[in-house]
């Protein structure tokens, strides 16, 4: 997340102060580079590493301030969410071992966390997207408490207000409202950095474009949010709507979101992006400032550039550049790769960059200006196609060829992968290793969201979606700590749950949700062919903007249908004139024991849930009835 101290911009004035810092240290970066400021070499790697942290239930637990307290130390820092943390790597030399370098030290890394775990019955999570995720997961009170945070949220806000609207359409479709921008804390990335000379930047950076929709289709793994089926990659779609500030006006108007691929090929320095990012974005954040950075180029001392830093934070392209200052205290450039889910594993991880860091080397060996030969739209296009449909999908490459992607990998990129990693001297054994899991991966199609789709399709005959999703996380965590690579996984099965009960879940985990509604003014007919066709035995009514009004039972139905046969056959009657219109209702973040005692305490087998005065599920006697199964399957299993 960047400089933590930093705060909301109240007043105009502060905003002006803010504005002249960021002119001056863009300014300052454009005399840097013209005279010659930068390191060259040696190039340089570098990871970060976010991670989700879950209770022994495989719930998201936001214990990361009392995890970062027991570890003590500085390689860990917090995210957006009391859920997560992120680890950062050392800075690599790019040569010899550093790939299987990365690899010991982000275990290294994971093994610290293990040993709190184990002690506090925590554990942690590498993907893109926690599975077992809720909406209630991302109220306020799960925010770290920092004023960054709180300030990055309460920016947003000032700029779109706050009706968050989350669309998104896969196998399932998505359309919920939140009211922060915390729906962007159930993302989870690995980001590698690549450091490069300022003369190769723009090269390089047109290179990491062109790439990254490959790179996203061999690597997805993100496909379930809230248990919909989405995107293959849904952090995408998801990362760009939940930190979004634009909002919708009365004519047609073309505005970049803050989250982007971008608009054209780089042509000139990384100093244009970042003037692209202050004329497009406005400014979100602010911080003191005491030095003046023309001052300090004056006396030979590298400045840190924050103004620039904490704007840069705040525009979220997928390639991002960046600004650093190395240990000899000279200046340097990277991209910072933001496309790798975290996961599935740590070797899956370090294979994924293993295969950008050998493009990237390689790449423009083979086509020295990729902007001549490739368009554009069709590089932002691959992207988009790798986030919606991973491996399953054709790209438009260099001169306008059509190629089908697991081809493309195969006999061109994973060549030129090997010639990349070979040009800088790393370790034969390396290179045979990461890219070998790349390969096969790819001859396979067993990415992480093929794994976790293939488990999906299994478990969801078997068993309740609160469930299969619980026995998704549990297998990666397994695998995960095995350090198996994803290709190789078995498939997610109800035998990997451990320490798992279904008391620990929240009403909205087992509701049901595909509901069959009805209106008060409609007639009594519709709802009881409703209740025979579907063979369910309660039928909600709700107005046409998704209020509660009753409910109707078959039991009304047969009361009502022999009295009209027996004492009234003329009668003619509505919906609203049998419902009832008043009927016990339960909150979505109430416990399943909480479900039970108003169930008994109202006596009846029906509860409508309800948030916000609207209709959001329906918990009956046969939910109770599935969880009981899972509670005596449970019980079974302890008892072998």
């Amino acid at each position: 997340m960047g400089d933590l101290n930093v705060k909301v911009i109240s007043n105009h004035k502060q905003l002006n102060t803010f504005t002249r810092h960021l002119l001056k240290d863009v300014h300052a970066l454009e005399r840097m580079l013209e005279e010659g400021w930068f390191n060259d070499a040696p190039m340089h790697i570098g990871a970060e590493q976010e991670i989700c942290i879950v209770d022994d239930h495989y719930k998201p637990a936001p214990k990361s301030l009392d995890v970062l307290g027991r570890l003590n130390d500085d390689a860990f820092t917090t995210e957006l969410a009391l859920f997560n943390l992120e680890a950062n790597l050392q800075p690599l030399e790019f040569k010899g071992n550093c790939l299987s370098q990365m690899e010991t030290n982000l275990n290294a890394r994971m093994n610290e966390l293990y040993a709190v775990g184990d002690e506090e019955q925590l554990n942690f999570v590498l993907t893109g997207i926690l599975p077992t995720i809720r909406k209630f997961d991302l109220e306020i009170e799960n925010l770290t408490p920092l004023e960054r945070y709180a300030a990055l949220l309460k920016a947003i806000s000032k700029m779109r207000g706050k009706n968050y609207e989350l669309r998104i359409t896969g196998l399932d479709e998505l359309n919920i409202k939140h009211d922060s921008a915390m729906l962007e804390s159930c993302n989870t990335s690995f980001q590698v950095h690549l450091q490069v000379t300022p003369d190769e930047f723009v090269s390089k950076y047109n290179v990491a474009q062109a790439l990254a929709g490959p790179v996203l289709a061999i690597s997805s793994n993100s496909p379930l949010l809230f248990g919909k089926r989405l995107w293959s990659e849904t952090r995408v779609a998801l990362f760009q709507q939940s930190v979004d500030t634009r909002i919708t006006g009365d004519h047609i108007r073309d505005r970049s979101p803050r989250v982007m691929f971008g608009n054209s090929w780089l042509e000139n320095s990384i100093v244009d992006m970042y003037k692209e990012d202050i004329v497009r974005f406005r400014v979100m954040l602010m911080s003191e400032f005491e030095q003046d950075v023309m001052k300090m180029l004056d006396e030979g001392i590298t400045p840190k550039l924050k103004a620039l830093m904490i704007h840069n934070s705040t525009v979220y392209r997928w390639n991002r550049p960046c600004y650093g200052i190395s240990a000899n205290g000279k200046p340097h450039l990277r991209i910072e790769n933001r496309v790798f889910p975290a996961g599935p594993s740590v070797v899956d991880e370090v294979a994924n960059a293993a295969f950008w860091f050998g493009l990237m080397n390689a790449f423009g060996d083979h086509y020295p200006d990729i902007t001549k030969v490739m368009e554009f739209d069709h590089a932002k296009d691959n992207f988009v196609s790798a986030a919606r449909d991973g491996l399953n999908t054709d790209f438009k490459w260099v001169k306008g060829t059509k190629v089908d992607v697991q081809e493309l990998i195969k006999k061109e990129l994973l060549p030129i992968a090997r010639e990349g990693l070979e040009k800088n001297g790393l370790d034969a054994a390396d290179i045979n290793k990461y890219l070998e899991i790349i390969e096969e991966r790819n001859e396979t199609g067993k990415t992480g969201t093929k794994w976790v789709l293939d488990s999906h399709i299994s478990l969801m005959k078997q068993t309740s979606r609160e469930e299969f999703l619980v026995a998704i996380t549990s297998c990666m965590i397994k695998n995960q700590r095995a350090g198996i690579p994803v290709h190789q996984w078995e498939l997610a099965s109800l035998e990997d749950m451990t320490n798992w009960h279904p008391y620990s879940m929240l009403v909205e985990e087992f509701m049901t949700t595909d509901l069959f509604t009805a209106h008060q003014d409609d007639i009594p007919e519709l709802v009881a062919d409703i209740i025979n066709w579907r063979h369910i035995k309660h039928v909600p009514i709700e107005d046409d903007k998704g209020r509660l009004k009753g409910v109707l039972n078959y039991r009304i139905l047969l009361r009502y249908y022999s009295k009209k046969m027996h004492v009234n056959p003329n009668e003619s009657v509505l919906v609203k004139d049998l419902m009832d219109k008043d009927p016990t209702t339960i909150h979505p973040e109430a416990t399943i024991r909480d479900a039970l005692i108003l169930m008994r305490e109202a006596k009846t087998d029906c509860l409508p849930v309800v948030k916000n005065d609207r209709l959001v599920g329906i918990i009956t006697e046969g939910n109770f009835i599935n969880i009981t199964t899972s509670l005596l399957k449970g019980l079974m299993k302890g008892k072998g």
